[in-house]
């Protein structure tokens, strides 16, 4: 991605959530600039990746293969002892025509809920032995409380205030409905690791190459400096 994409991502989603009441933390508005000079008191930023996250999955089309995120809390699974948190908490932004890519988790159950906007489109299939996606077993559903059954590859359609629950193992995929706008969702999770925990299936990159064609208006969470 071009860091003007990235950019630009980034100010459209600090846009939907101050449209949407949804306040974020110091750390989100902290500059490049600033980092440079920010010591250890810093560490549990650095290092459980909490910030801003924009993605292309590697595909070089933002526009149709693309999420953006912010993790506003999260644990670690690699140094529970310093960061002992056992959850996490992330937004997402998803505009019409975006995709977010067939994967599941290794580890982490989470609660994707619809936050406000349009309506969230995630379409859910089982994991074979062989984890590889299961087009013929039946699925089975947990939204908001009730617990159904749906033929595998269905699309499971969340209007604000709508959730589902996520389980290890479930492969799932977000667009958006056609018409219905561009969705700021919620996330609440176990502890959040994008470097190990996905399992996508076509396997697809989680972090962008960037190409540097203007300064960066915020550090990515895989961004930061070292402690001075």
């Amino acid at each position: 991605m071009k860091r003007s994409e990235i950019n630009r991502a980034l100010r459209e989603l600090e846009a939907i959530c101050e449209k949407h009441h949804c306040y974020l933390p110091p750390f989100c508005h902290i500059t490049p600039e600033a980092w440079q000079n920010l010591g250890h008191e810093y560490d549990e930023v650095r290092d459980c990746m909490l910030g801003w996250d924009i993605t292309d999955y590697g595909m070089g089309d933002f526009d149709r293969f693309g999420f953006s995120l912010i993790t506003i809390r999260n644990g670690s699974r690699a140094m529970p002892d310093r960061y002992p948190k056992v959850y996490a908490e992330k937004l997402l932004y998803l505009k019409e025509g975006q995709y977010a890519p067939n994967h599941f988790h290794w580890y982490k159950t989470e609660d994707i809920i619809n936050r406000g906007g349009g309506n969230v489109l995630i379409r859910v299939h089982n994991r074979l032995p062989d984890d590889e996606v299961d087009r013929v077993s039946d699925v089975t559903v947990h939204t908001d409380g009730r617990t159904y059954t749906v033929p595998a590859g269905t699309q499971i359609r969340l209007t604000p205030g709508e959730s589902i629950y996520i389980p290890q193992y479930l492969y799932h995929d977000f667009e958006v409905e056609p018409g219905t706008g561009a969705v700021l969702l919620g996330e609440v999770s176990q502890c959040n690791d994008d470097n190990t925990d996905n399992r996508f299936n076509p396997p697809v990159g989680r972090f962008p190459a960037i190409e540097e064609d203007e300064p960066p208006y915020r550090l990515l969470c895989n961004e930061y400096p070292a402690a001075t």
